[in-house]
């Protein structure tokens, strides 16, 4: 059987207007208008709002068949690994002194996760080491304490040096072992996530 497509105003009206202000008005039961909505949306029940109520089959199973999972499904929460995690996230944690000094190709690797470190061999042993080039010495004071406030969080302390001209240089290693360890490169993400823009020189701007 074919079906007439209607095309009929559809005006809800407050309760206590007066029919008489809409002459041309045709009014159409709450029922039909939902019926007549129905069809007009075919079998895309989802209408324009991109959502629609559950049908009561759906209410009866639990949603078991229309969901991912079922009502016994095991959810879990999965905790990042190291790799997918930023360093700066990570916290120092204790190193033993019969614990080896971390390999080249593996500080090798890490050097690629900071920013503006470099690997360095001062007294026979890997460190590494990053420089700044402040606006002036008050900078670079105020570079190293904000230095310190992370370091001190941290627990793994960097050597600092102020050298001319109004430059910073800051080596980390673990000397309890003679090298290297993750907690360096720990620390040295920790650093790179210090703001310094309002520190160093100003770039000229020609015209």
């Amino acid at each position: 059987m074919a079906t007439a497509n209607l095309s009929i105003p559809l005006i809800s009206l407050p309760r206590h207007h007066h029919l008489h202000l809409y002459p041309n008005l045709i009014t159409v039961p709450t029922r039909l208008r939902l019926d007549l909505r129905t069809q007009a949306l075919g079998n895309d029940m989802l209408g324009d709002f991109g959502a629609r109520d559950p049908f009561p089959a759906e209410i009866a199973s639990g949603f078991g068949e229309k969901v991912l999972g079922s009502g016994n499904t095991e959810h879990k929460i999965l905790i990042p690994n190291l790799s997918s995690l930023s360093l700066s996230q990570l916290d120092c944690s204790p190193v033993s002194p019969l614990q080896p000094p971390m390999p080249e190709d593996d500080a090798q690797n890490l050097l690629r996760k900071v920013v503006g470190w470099r690997l360095i061999v001062g007294e026979g042993e890997l460190k590494l080491q990053c420089l700044w080039k402040l606006r002036d010495y008050k900078c670079g004071v105020e570079l190293i304490n904000r230095i310190y406030k992370v370091a001190e969080a941290a627990g793994h302390f960097p050597n600092l040096h102020l050298e001319q001209p109004n430059q910073v240089r800051a080596e980390l290693w673990t000397s309890s072992i003679g090298g290297l360890s993750m907690n360096d490169f720990i620390v040295a993400a920790k650093i790179d996530d210090i703001k310094t823009s309002g520190l160093v020189p100003r770039k000229r701007v020609w015209a």
